[in-house]
């Protein structure tokens, strides 16, 4: 049974490590979304350190994807502002220990990740 846990790993290592840039972005947006709604449990079972601990790896998560934009695109500029307001609402969620502000949160980042899929979709079908 604990060879599973192995193969696991190697399998989701080798996923990322052979994924596109646009497969990586949207697999950031999974992650951050997923430590959001780990935040939201850990604040309604009032355990304030998995709260903590999963806001904060939103937040790395937000971050990261704000310091990697490419700025000669003026998209960027859109995006930046997304990230931006993400980014102080999750310090927001992390200091009120508000879910509610997290479920908002959740909700741009799906909408920002529901568009990004569509753009990966509309660029494979054309070839790019």
């Amino acid at each position: 049974m604990s060879a599973l846990p192995a193969a696991y790993a190697q399998y989701k290592n080798s996923k990322i490590l052979t994924a596109s840039p646009a497969e990586l972005t949207l697999m950031l947006y999974e992650g951050a979304i997923k430590f959001c709604n780990i935040a939201i449990e850990g604040i309604n079972e009032k355990d304030i350190p998995k709260a903590h601990t999963h806001i904060v790896k939103a937040q790395r998560i937000v971050d990261h994807l704000r310091i990697t934009l490419d700025m000669k695109y003026p998209v960027a500029q859109d995006f930046e502002r997304i990230y931006s307001y993400l980014a102080r609402r999750l310090t927001e969620a992390n200091v009120q220990k508000d879910p509610e502000i997290l479920e908002e949160v959740n909700e741009h980042l799906r909408s920002v990740r529901d568009t990004w899929k569509e753009v990966m979709r509309i660029n494979k079908q054309k070839g790019a």
